[in-house]
């Protein structure tokens, strides 16, 4: 670590649960961040300020006007450029010694396969139950830690699950891909603009603990936040041994 970088990141240094050691494995780190909106906005710049030093981060869509009331990494320069890449562009215009790597696309079950592997963490910043699905389903077949979050008006949710534990539930436990679910979209529903942001950086939080290993993760809990009286309410979540991807009956 040089003495600049000990300057920079002395703040998390000086905490004794991370010192140079746990800033040395943000540094090593290789995160995959899939969205670059609301969520994944204060995501990939939390990571980046605190120095994970590979950030894989896949978004198909580009920086729109009205994104601007929520999605902090992008600014009005930058309208109509990919969010990847705007999203690249503000991680390097605060710690040019991060390496995000800007993926323009929307992944599949396929891609998933290729990205999962490399990552340390991965960080589900997504809108939509199917690509939620097939993130969780790639994380727990190459056994990656899952940071889930989501948000529309005024509620939002976060979670961990971690494959690496056996009583940790996946997301499908929480949320069967069987069951029908309402598809409530920031165009339609309208969202908070905090909101993204609480969410966003426990997401975060929630990423770099895992990476450090410091203090005790969120999996087997999901946090549900009510922004308008902000009313924090955790639900115990346990595996279903049913479960199509993580469940000891479908794996016998």
């Amino acid at each position: 670590m040089t003495d600049d970088q000990l300057l920079r990141y002395s703040r998390h240094i000086l905490l004794d649960e991370l010192g140079v050691e746990g800033q040395q494995r943000f540094m090593d780190a290789h995160a995959l961040v899939i969205g670059a909106g609301g969520l994944g906005s204060p995501v990939v710049l939390y990571l980046g300020t605190a120095g994970v030093g590979r950030i894989t981060l896949v978004d198909n869509d580009a920086v729109d006007l009205t994104n601007l009331q929520r999605q902090i990494a992008h600014n009005l320069e930058r309208v109509g450029r990919p969010k990847a890449e705007s999203a690249r562009d503000a991680v390097a215009a605060i710690n040019p010694d991060v390496f995000v790597r800007p993926l323009v696309m929307r992944v599949d079950a396929q891609d998933l396969d290729e990205l999962v592997p490399q990552a340390d963490v991965v960080i589900d910043c997504t809108d939509n139950f199917t690509t939620r699905h097939a993130i969780n389903r790639a994380c727990f077949a190459h056994g990656k830690p899952l940071v889930s979050g989501a948000a529309i008006r005024f509620d939002g949710q976060v979670s961990v699950y971690d494959p690496r534990s056996e009583d940790s539930p996946c997301y499908a436990c929480v949320f069967p891909q069987d069951q029908q679910f309402e598809e409530a979209l920031c165009a339609t529903m309208g969202v908070f603009a905090p909101l993204v942001g609480i969410v966003g950086a426990m997401e975060a939080s929630e990423a770099l603990r895992l990476l450090a290993g410091v203090g005790t993760s969120l999996a087997g809990r999901l946090q549900m936040l009510d922004a308008r009286s902000m009313e924090w309410t955790e639900m115990r979540l346990r595996r279903d041994p049913a479960c199509p991807v993580c469940g000891t009956r479908h794996a016998a």
